[in-house]
């Protein structure tokens, strides 16, 4: 996006996005046969992996907080015994998270049906690895089976829902002074976007931290980022909220039992075993899963180079195609980009190929991803995104606030209320819902 500031007027050069034309079948057809087989011995085979990993990291940072005393090792302060074995427990904390994240995976993938044949497997295992998560398997299931229906819709999309314009309460669209697209915007609209919405940089820190840390509980317990339709109060414990149907009530109460089994477990060991063991051990991991979970799932649905649609233009192949592929923690070199994809099973890596085909397994999800994109190659939509971290989530957060209240097919605004991107058709006809762009 090049910016031109002229005569008062800002006016950047756009992108292109070419709204794709394409059938799942077409979609489909480029993946091998054998990559759709579920198998419940090799998914199980990852679990056990990801339980050993997490085990041996228990057992590693057990043995080495005992040599962490004057007896051993020779340390210049007393407070930097204390200051070691706090940096040994932090990184216990965010290797278990990583390898827990995994687990977290592979029980979206039962929620999918894609651990194995079995759907009696899928459940079960399924609501074993999420209750001990902290997650009501069942609830978010139907919630997260609607979200890959209906993915980057406007009004039927569960979550990472944009804010509109009138949302967030600001001026209605002055079609003198900006137009609809975002490639046109005069100083005087910049300066009153920038300070209703702001956009300092702490700010930007600060929002996405809170996002990062609490963005999940967040989302079962009230909605927060899922459909604005949907009444206050909304959450994921309710058998009668509005995106369940009545035949879904005993399995939302049974993800209820669940997660009741989970707190019962926590308060026990905390009685028996005090607070801190608690925290240490699966708080702190717990957390780190969380913050995974919500970065991953942010930046896969959240960038100025995705759209969004109105249901004119919505279709399931166009929704599915509406997300990015990144490399987790590859910002911090290939071996930290290796690490992030093998802990995570290649969530953020394939997850343009989840949406074409959620019950493909990961472990075949990326023979298939790579033939998906060789057939989606040509057709002037993005596929790869910037490696996911830190510095991509406060990117993100800074350049996508909101989207315009017209237009089928929208792409999101920045706080001075410029777009990167614009949406075009196969035929090259401009998508500017009757709108003229060259004014």
């Amino acid at each position: 996006m090049t910016v031109k500031p002229s005569d008062g007027v800002t006016v950047v050069e756009q992108g292109t996005y070419v709204v794709p034309d394409i059938s799942i079948k077409e979609l489909l057809s480029a993946i091998p046969p054998h990559c759709f087989r579920r198998s419940a011995l090799r998914s199980s085979a990852y679990i056990a992996w990801d339980l050993f990993v997490i085990g041996l990291t228990y057992k590693a940072a057990t043995y080495l907080d005992t040599l962490i005393n004057p007896e051993t090792i020779s340390l210049p302060h007393p407070l930097a015994y204390t200051l070691f074995r706090l940096s040994l427990w932090s990184l216990y904390g965010f290797w278990t998270g990583l390898f827990a994240t995994g687990l977290w995976v592979i029980g979206h993938e039962c929620g999918h049906q894609a651990f194995s044949e079995s759907k009696f497997i899928n459940n079960t295992v399924g609501w074993v690895l999420h209750s001990a998560l902290g997650v009501p398997y069942h609830s978010w299931r139907i919630t997260h089976a609607k979200h890959h229906a209906s993915t980057g819709h406007l009004t039927q999309d569960q979550v990472f829902v944009p804010h509109t314009r009138s949302d967030l309460g600001l001026p209605p669209l002055n079609s003198e002074k900006e137009d609809l697209l975002g490639s046109r915007v005069s100083d005087e609209v910049k300066k009153e976007l920038w300070e209703a919405l702001g956009d300092s940089p702490i700010g930007a820190i600060l929002e996405s931290a809170k996002y990062l840390l609490g963005g999940w509980p967040a989302y079962i317990l009230i909605n927060a980022s899922g459909q604005r339709r949907y009444p206050a109060g909304t959450n994921h414990f309710n058998p009668d909220a509005p995106m369940f149907m009545p035949h879904h009530y005993g399995q939302v109460i049974m993800s209820g039992a669940g997660i009741a089994l989970w707190f019962t477990g926590i308060f026990t060991w905390v009685y028996q075993r005090g607070f801190f063991e608690v925290f240490r051990l699966y708080l702190v991991p717990y957390l780190w899963v969380n913050h995974w979970l919500v970065l991953i799932t942010f930046l896969q649905h959240t960038d100025p180079l995705l759209p969004h649609y109105r249901a004119p233009e919505f279709t399931f192949p166009r929704g599915a195609l509406a997300t990015l592929d990144r490399s987790l923690l590859g910002d911090c070199g290939g071996l930290m980009g290796w690490i992030g994809a093998h802990a995570t099973h290649g969530i953020s890596e394939t997850h343009i190929l989840h949406h074409v085909s959620s019950k493909i397994p990961h472990y075949n999800a990326w023979e298939a991803s790579a033939a998906l994109k060789k057939r989606l190659a040509g057709l002037g939509i993005p596929t790869e995104g910037a490696p996911g971290g830190w510095r991509e989530v406060y990117r993100v957060y800074k350049e996508c606030k909101f989207v315009e209240d017209e237009g089928d097919v929208v792409f999101f605004k920045n706080a001075h209320g410029l777009a990167k991107m614009r949406a075009v058709f196969a035929d090259n006809s401009p998508s500017d819902s009757g709108i003229e762009v060259d004014k």
